[in-house]
């Protein structure tokens, strides 16, 4: 038995689960309330302690509308809307959603009787479930994020849920980025019938089938409107439905045959995908093997199923609400070898995929690479947890050797005494512990990017803060070594020309994590500087120093002395606040030595040039 089938497979578990609650059907409800009744596009209800909050599937988006596909930054509005979404990786692409559905949530939102309800639900729920049809459902997704957005978790007691039907894609892979990194995948669920062409038309090129795509949605439109009336509406022409089914049919295989890395495209799906069919249903939470299903299941279908598949919601969700009591067998195959195979068969049972049909290999896989793919990020977390803790002793004998240097006759400091570092022994390991540590870092940082690790990984305190003591511990050795190797003159300095792009990283991951009960005084001076870059910063300062010594030009003097004097004041406030550590301010430490230097150059300025006393602060103590 492989590793995986020693796990349960639970996509099936989780589907029947949901259906066994009231909450698919009172959202279909809703869905069918508003498409037929709700001139503003939305209906509200409160039933118990939930509200729900249904968008109306019938809105004016055309397949025609060259916004249809095009992609537009997330807004961010008032700092509330969509906000935590925004932040991204270093040269990461922004967040973008569809045009012509993003204008329909805002036309929605600005209206004050919307606004006024949902005042109303928040204030008297405990839950708020958004739902909708077709392109509802991308409504009701816009409306969750927005409200997870305004809620501050750690005071918001309430709950939000989104459930869509049929809904197309809305955004790209950073918006299914951003989403696990709130953790907020958990929140979507995006129920798709097994043919149905809506939720996988945009995985497609739009213009080929653009000139159909009006009528197509006039007749859905009708019909959801109206299912009775529905009925007199003409359908596409067979040629008309073929010609889309075709087409798509063809994209998403070759998406199928392309794997993975096919599926990181523009558009992307997030959060859990429930897939029905008359069988049962499966929930799948993996983005890669969400699309990969879409494609194996699509595959099964006709012209005409794929349209109809859209507009029968209803009879799938009125099933699935009893079947969850239905008994499951393997009379007709092999009693499986496991719990996990077991669970796999069942899950494709529950999707209408026979044993012996030609796509149930393919499926099968999909499912245990959905499971093996959610695993893996959190088992690689797992064992960096482990080489953390085996590169301590790196930390831990850098920290030794940092205090020597503090207590060392010399009172040269950490900084300067590993910049003027000999041959011995001690020294060696320590550059030596100063690699190996970088070393490590730079693969936790190419694993997070390469989506190896948690989405949320930079926001989890034991990994922000040992990044953050990293930092401040072996910065001012590379800050050492940058000008002990004399890099700065054929580079320039260190801070824009020298920095390594960890720190720059790890920099933000502290600039973004939760600050709490900070604020405080310090009764004495700091372990380790806090500001990594100080080192740098005097380095900087020293040559402007050397820089006004062999300058006469009074309009560079005075641009130098202005810099100077900028520094001098920033680091005075930061030792008066005891924000650095001892080595800052030992005796003959590069600072010291330069605050002297410095003093010196300011005396003799004012005592020669009169003219440059506008430039000179009072005298500093180091």
């Amino acid at each position: 038995m492989d590793t995986e089938t020693s796990s349960f497979e639970t996509s099936e578990m989780l589907a029947t689960f949901l259906a066994s609650t009231p909450l698919l059907s009172e959202s279909w409800r809703l869905c069918n309330l508003a498409n037929a009744n709700s001139p503003q596009g939305f209906v509200a209800e409160q039933i118990g302690s939930i509200g729900y909050v249904a968008f109306s599937g019938i809105q004016s988006v055309s397949g025609s509308d060259p916004s249809f596909k095009k992609l537009v930054p997330l807004p961010d509005v008032g700092n509330s809307m969509f906000h935590p979404l925004h932040p991204q990786t270093e040269g990461e692409e922004p967040v973008l959603v569809q045009g012509a559905l993003l204008r329909i949530f805002e036309n929605i939102y600005k209206d004050p009787s919307f606004q006024s309800q949902m005042q109303t639900l928040m204030q008297t729920s405990k839950s708020i479930i958004f739902t909708g049809h077709s392109v509802g459902g991308a409504t009701a997704s816009l409306a969750a994020l927005s409200l997870l957005s305004y809620l501050q978790p750690d005071i918001s007691n309430l709950s939000v849920l989104c459930i869509t039907f049929g809904s197309p894609l809305l955004g790209n892979e950073t918006l299914s980025r951003a989403i696990l990194r709130e953790k907020w995948g958990g929140k979507f669920c995006h129920v798709v019938s097994k043919y149905d062409i809506m939720p996988r038309m945009l995985f497609v090129p739009m213009d080929p089938i653009a000139p159909l795509m009006k009528p197509l949605l006039h007749f859905w439109h009708t019909y959801m409107n109206s299912p009775h009336f529905g009925l007199l509406a003409v359908p596409l022409s067979d040629d008309s439905m073929a010609q889309i089914f075709q087409h798509v049919s063809f994209h998403l295989g070759r998406l199928v045959e392309a794997g993975e890395g096919a599926v990181t495209g523009m558009l992307r799906p997030f959060g859990n995908y429930f897939f029905c069919s008359e069988d049962g249903a499966i929930c799948v939470d993996n983005a890669a093997s969400v699309v990969k299903m879409m494609c194996l299941l699509f595959a099964m279908g006709s012209p005409s199923s794929s349209i109809g598949d859209h507009l029968k919601y209803g009879d799938y969700v009125g099933k699935m609400s009893l079947q969850f009591l239905e008994k499951r067998s393997f009379m007709q195959g092999e009693l499986p070898e496991s719990s996990y195979e077991a669970g796999v068969a069942l899950a494709l049972q529950s999707t209408g995929i026979s044993c012996k049909e030609p796509i149930a290999g393919p499926a099968k896989d999909c499912l245990k690479a959905a499971r093996r793919l959610g695993r893996t990020p959190n088992l690689n977390c797992a064992n960096l947890a482990i080489k953390l803790s085996k590169i301590n002793p790196y930390r831990a004998e850098i920290e030794w050797y940092k205090a020597l240097c503090d207590r060392s006759d010399d009172q040269m400091g950490y900084y300067d005494s590993f910049k003027q570092r000999g041959a011995s022994r001690r020294d060696f390991r320590v550059n030596l512990n100063r690699h190996k540590l970088a070393q490590f870092w730079d693969n936790v940082i190419n694993l997070f990017e390469s989506n190896q690790l948690p989405h949320d990984f930079h926001r989890q305190g034991k990994w922000v803060n040992a990044s953050q003591f990293y930092k401040l511990l072996v910065e001012p050795l590379d800050i050492a070594e940058y000008y002990r190797t004399g890099m700065h003159r054929s580079k320039g300095h260190y801070i824009d020309h020298g920095r390594e792009r960890r720190y720059r990283i790890f920099d933000r991951w502290w600039t973004e994590r939760s600050v709490r009960g900070e604020g405080y005084k310090r009764s004495k001076f700091a372990s380790l500087t806090q500001d990594t870059c100080f080192w740098a910063r005097v380095e900087e300062a020293r040559d402007l120093l050397d820089a006004l010594r062999s300058t006469s030009d009074p309009s560079h003097l005075a641009l130098l002395w202005q810099k100077i004097d900028n520094f001098a004041s920033v680091a005075n406030a930061l030792v008066e606040a005891k924000e650095v550590s001892i080595d800052v301010v030992a005796k003959n430490s590069s600072y010291s030595l330069w605050v002297k230097d410095y003093n010196e150059l300011k005396s003799q300025m004012v005592q020669f040039r009169p003219l440059f006393l506008s430039f000179v602060n009072e005298e500093m103590v180091p």
